[in-house]
C-alpha cells in the first residue's frame, strides 16, 4: 500500500478514488491533483512508479488535507462557540446546525430518543 500524507491508501483501486481516503481530499480534487502532474486518473495505485508517487505528494502538499485541515475546522467550531453566534450554540447543544427539523427526526445528532412519562395518547 502507498502511503501518502500518512494515509495508507488501497492498491487495488483507481488512483482518483484512492486520493479521496485522503481527508480534504474528494472526487474534484483527487482529478484536478491527476491531470496536474500528468497521470491517468483510471491508473490502478499498484501501478504507479515511485517517481509518480512523489510527483502526487508534491502536488498534494499544496493543498490544506489532514491534520491541518481537521485542526482548522476544529478550531472555527470552537471560535463559533465562543462568540455565541447561531451555529455556535446549536455546536454546543449537540443539535443540527444547518436548518433542519428538529421535533421528528435528528437523531444522529441529538442521540437515542427520550421517554417522557405519561406520554400516552
Amino acid at each position: 500500500m502507498a502511503r501518502i500524507k500518512g494515509v495508507e491508501i488501497p492498491n487495488d483501486k483507481k488512483i482518483v478514488v484512492s486520493l479521496t481516503y485522503i481527508y480534504g481530499v474528494g472526487d474534484a480534487t483527487a482529478r484536478k491533483i491527476c491531470d496536474a502532474v500528468k497521470i491517468d486518473g483510471n491508473k490502478r495505485t499498484k501501478d504507479l512508479t515511485n517517481e509518480e508517487l512523489g510527483l502526487i505528494r508534491d502536488e498534494l502538499n499544496k493543498y490544506v488535507t489532514e491534520g491541518d485541515l481537521r485542526r482548522e475546522v476544529s478550531m472555527n467550531i470552537k471560535n463559533m462557540m465562543e462568540i455565541g453566534s447561531y451555529r455556535g450554540i446549536r455546536h454546543r447543544k449537540g443539535l443540527p446546525v444547518r436548518g433542519q427539523r428538529t421535533n421528528r427526526n435528528a437523531r444522529t445528532r441529538k442521540g437515542k430518543g427520550k421517554t417522557i412519562a405519561n406520554k400516552k395518547k
